[in-house]
């Protein structure tokens, strides 16, 4: 549709050219009016008495170097619009008290999307334009001329018509767009028909054929007003200041009580409510974090590396972007520029395996030899009889010998009584990677709680070749060698004597939601004879169960000497930005499954002495007891020290007995979310950091496909990357002059930006004079009025590359706001600002010398209120288009949606025709 519109706007000039001969009668002056010197390029000599064929060969000539000059300046308009984009995109951090939860800090951007639009968006994307107005008046000397006012109205008039005319068609089949900031369309538009009607005013009704100081004044004063109701709309501080909180009008008008949303301003501390900025972070958060959940359900197999780089570059493609980008985007693919997005995403992936390199290079460099031990901690039962600690050893020079003092130190255990105390030193040679230090642990028979002494490592020294022993600090200024923390080891000893005291370390645990499942451990301490059975199950708190974590209730076995055990939970992945759910573990009083050899069989056989003692004879206890004795002569009676002992023996609960588990969120999954929010800023796309890069960008040529959006195959996987086509070549190879010239601008990194701004719109302003005075001239040879060439050829002109930012805008996007709404706007911003200030300047000038500026508002006037009549058409039906039937601006049913394009086709060939006709008199003007 695209290239259809190209050609139709093409086949509108050919037809032009055919009516100046018809309306050659309407003034005899009109032959050699353009033909003049211009600002910046002389006429060409001789331009009078030419043969038909010179004029031919001299307009096809000018037609491809004005081409050539717009292509140009669509790409130091690229840089232009980059610089806007860096400035606009600017951020501060603001703080965020949250109820119950830590403050967060959020980068939020300063500039508002609606001002931007209006202003610096509005000025990059309408430069051309504006400034040819200007440099028009001054170049003629402050006297009005054709050229500049109707290249603002032929621009609007192919803007509104032809490029949302291609944007209703280009929308995926079964897809719609509808416009997110209703208010502030409905502002702009208001604006961008006003604009019009009130140049109108200015030139035919106020004050006909001149223009007074307070006209152009109040032009220009305009376009303030513009923003700031703009503004006010978006905001919505009318209905904030108005309309009571707690209610909301709906959409038949009736008011509908919103007690949720006046819970979330008492929340934020504001009865004015959330601050507009974080509310559009949190959208756009939240956009990123269901994209990344549907991306891993489209490819549930994808590796880590792969699901954040296929997440980056969808997130990238899908997130909210400006106008600017679009801009910038649709023009680095017409000049084989490649997709910013991919390059971008590439370019960040090689820093980052940059990054690696250099971090393995620095391991490499970092050449000190570390002595430490490996673990830290050990746990060992009291009848281990003797265990080794591992003393490890990383790095290093070759061939070093590195040697290490140790010794045992008392915790609460004794030396000699509880372990056997070591001392001696362990000598790394150049091949050892690890050394053992074997310790011995005393047994013994008597219940006690456990112990745990020390193990540590001192007095690191290092053998040179020679044999000479000396300090590792004293060599060369660097140490060479050098204990690495943790160089102690505590060793803890169980008592294995009774059964033991089972618990939890610690009443609170925490897991990230991405864990899949948790393994909370137990501990058995102060014994372990015997089996024993903890039964455990899980209780619901904040978090549900089957949804959050997996409900459980089982049994976990402690084996003879067993001191650890784990159990298992399933963790429910919801994948939620921020999170806080919480459930519990709580453990049942433990089952003696298997008694001990020794103090088991007392307590054994004195609860059966008791059991028949309620129900028997004395006599017949006595027998019993005689019988029961048979092979064991241990005693025939329980002693108090024994049943104590016997009562201590028996498996028991700890401290802590329930444990609560809190799910947090992934640190990994916020990792990626806030950096596909940061990646998101298209200020990191379209800014550049040096002219190294500039230049080497406008070197390289890349595949420019601007047709196809999707990046990605029918299973989900991402493309091999493209090679540049035969006319992603011819492109760059025509457009490299360009490229190396504007390179020369100031990267976008020096001073925010700011110096890109003033050096692009500099060059966009010289290339402007030349095309008006080229422009000007092809109208002499070819018979065109600079009227005519205005509201065709030079409107066309600026307005292509926004003709294809607007349509991978409207594909893409999820709202029409860039593809719609920035229209209207940029057709307000056009005539306050490139007929407010040049207009302004002409008056003051006049005024100062005592003339009048005089402005014909014949043709002008009528090109302008052709335009309102179908500016007010287009509009309508744009707003009948949000009815239910067709659900919004762009899209909607084929039929639908081709008429509404073939309308607003036939309304840009209507305008174009009638201005013609009456500019060649051919039909009665004003």
């Amino acid at each position: 549709m695209t290239r259809l519109g190209c050609w139709l706007a093409v086949a509108a000039l050919v037809a032009l050219a055919g009516l100046a001969d018809a309306g050659s009668n309407c003034s005899a002056a009109d032959a050699t009016r353009n033909c003049i010197d211009g600002l910046v390029v002389p006429i060409w000599r001789p331009f009078l008495d030419l043969t038909t064929g010179d004029r031919v060969l001299r307009g096809v000539l000018y037609f491809f170097v004005i081409a050539y000059m717009f292509l140009g300046i669509s790409i130091v308009a690229d840089r232009f619009m980059s610089s806007i984009e860096v400035i606009t995109s600017m951020e501060r951090t603001i703080v965020v008290k949250r109820p119950g939860l830590d403050p967060m800090e959020v980068q939020v951007r300063i500039w508002n999307d609606t001002v931007s639009n209006l202003t610096l968006m509005a000025l990059g994307s309408s430069a051309p334009e504006i400034l040819l107005s200007i440099i028009e008046v001054i170049a003629r000397g402050f006297e009005a001329g054709d050229l500049g006012p109707n290249t603002i109205v032929g621009s609007a008039a192919f803007n509104l018509f032809m490029i949302i005319a291609i944007c209703v068609v280009v929308i995926p089949k079964g897809e719609i767009r509808r416009q997110k900031h209703l208010d502030v369309f409905c502002v702009t538009a208001t604006w961008s028909i006003f604009a019009y009607v009130w140049l109108y005013l200015i030139l035919a009704f106020f004050s006909p054929g001149e223009i007074e100081i307070w006209e152009g004044l109040l032009t220009f004063v305009f376009f303030p007003l513009t923003v700031g109701t703009a503004y006010m709309a978006d905001i919505k501080i009318i209905q904030n200041r108005f309309l009571p909180h707690r209610y909301r009008r709906g959409s038949h008008g009736q008011m509908i009580a919103t007690e949720a949303e006046e819970m979330k301003m008492l929340e934020n501390g504001s009865p004015q409510g959330a601050d507009p900025a974080l509310k559009a972070f949190e959208e756009h958060r939240q956009e990123f974090i269901e994209l990344m959940r549907e991306i891993r359900k489209q490819n549930p197999h994808i590796t880590p590396t792969e699901l954040q780089k296929q997440a980056e570059y969808e997130m990238i493609s899908r997130g909210p972007k400006s106008r600017a980008f679009y801009r910038v985007q649709a023009t680095r693919r017409l000049i084989g520029g490649g997709d910013i997005v991919k390059k971008r995403i590439d370019k960040e992936h090689n820093k980052a395996l940059d990054a690696l390199v250099q971090a393995q290079e620095k391991q490499l460099r970092d050449n000190t030899c570390k002595i430490f031990l490996d673990p830290a901690h050990y746990t060992v039962l009291e009848s281990v009889g003797s265990f080794d600690v591992v003393v490890g050893r990383d790095g290093g020079p070759d061939g070093l010998t590195v040697m290490v003092d140790y010794f045992t130190e008392d915790g609460t255990a004794n030396a000699g009584s509880d372990y056997i105390p070591v001392k001696g030193t362990l000598t790394f040679y150049p091949e050892d990677k690890h050394q053992k230090v074997t310790i011995e642990v005393v047994d013994d028979d008597v219940f006690e709680e456990d112990e745990h002494f020390y193990l540590r490592l001192t007095n690191l020294r290092v053998r040179t070749k020679d044999g000479i022993i000396i300090d590792p600090t004293r060599i060369g200024g660097l140490p060479v060698a050098q204990l690495e923390m943790p160089n102690t080891a505590t060793i803890m000893i169980l008592d294995d004597d009774h059964a033991g005291v089972f618990g939890f370390d610690h009443d609170h645990f925490q897991v990230v939601e991405n864990c899949g499942h948790l393994s909370l451990q137990m501990k058995r301490h102060s014994g372990a004879r015997g089996k024993v059975v903890i039964p455990f199950r899980t209780i619901e708190g904040t978090a549900q169960a089957d949804k959050h974590f997996e409900m459980k209730e089982g049994e976990i076995v402690f084996e003879d000497n067993q001191t650890e055990a784990t159990i298992d939970i399933g963790i429910i992945d919801t994948e939620q930005y921020e999170r806080s759910d919480y459930f519990y573990i709580e453990l049942s009083p433990p089952i003696w499954a298997k008694k001990m050899n020794d103090l088991s069989r007392i307590q054994e056989r004195f609860q059966r002495r008791m059991e028949r003692k309620r129900g028997s004879s004395v006599a017949s206890e006595s027998k019993d007891s005689n019988t029961e004795t048979g092979d064991d002569e241990v005693t025939t009676a329980l002693t108090p020290s024994q049943l104590e002992i016997a009562e201590m023996g028996k498996p028991r609960l700890g401290e802590f007995t329930k444990c609560q588990i809190t799910i947090r969120e992934s640190k990994e999954f916020q990792g990626i979310v806030d950096r596909m929010i940061k990646n998101a800023n298209t200020r990191i796309m379209l800014g550049t950091h040096s002219w190294r890069e500039q230049f080497m960008e406008a070197l390289v040529v890349s595949a420019g496909d601007d047709d196809d959006d999707d990046e990605e195959g029918d299973d989900g996987e991402e493309k091999e990357p493209e090679e540049p086509g035969c006319m992603d070549y011819f492109m760059h190879v025509l457009t490299v002059p360009w490229k190396l010239t504007f390179a020369t601008i100031p990267p976008t990194d020096y001073i925010g930006g700011w110096a890109t701004f003033v050096v692009a719109i500099f060059m966009i302003g010289v290339l402007t004079a030349v095309v008006g005075d080229l422009a000007s001239q092809f109208g002499c040879w070819v018979g065109l009025k600079d009227a005519v060439t205005a509201i065709s050829f030079v409107a066309l002109g600026t307005s292509v590359p926004d003709t294809f930012a607007s349509k991978v805008s409207a594909v893409q996007d999820k709202y029409a706001d860039n593809a719609v709404g920035n229209v209207t706007g940029s057709n307000a911003v056009n005539v306050f600002l490139g007929i407010g200030i040049a207009w302004s300047m002409a008056a003051i000038y006049h005024w100062n010398k005592g003339t009048k500026f005089l402005v014909d508002p014949g043709n002008l006037g009528f090109s302008v209120l052709i335009f309102c009549v179908e500016a007010l058409l287009c509009i309508a039906v744009l707003v009948l288009r949000r009815s239910k039937k067709v659900g919004g601006e762009l899209g909607g049913p084929t039929a639908l949606r081709w008429m509404t394009s073939m309308f607003f086709c036939s309304l840009w060939l209507m305008y174009l025709l009638l201005s013609a006709l009456e500019a060649y008199c051919i039909i009665p003007g004003f």
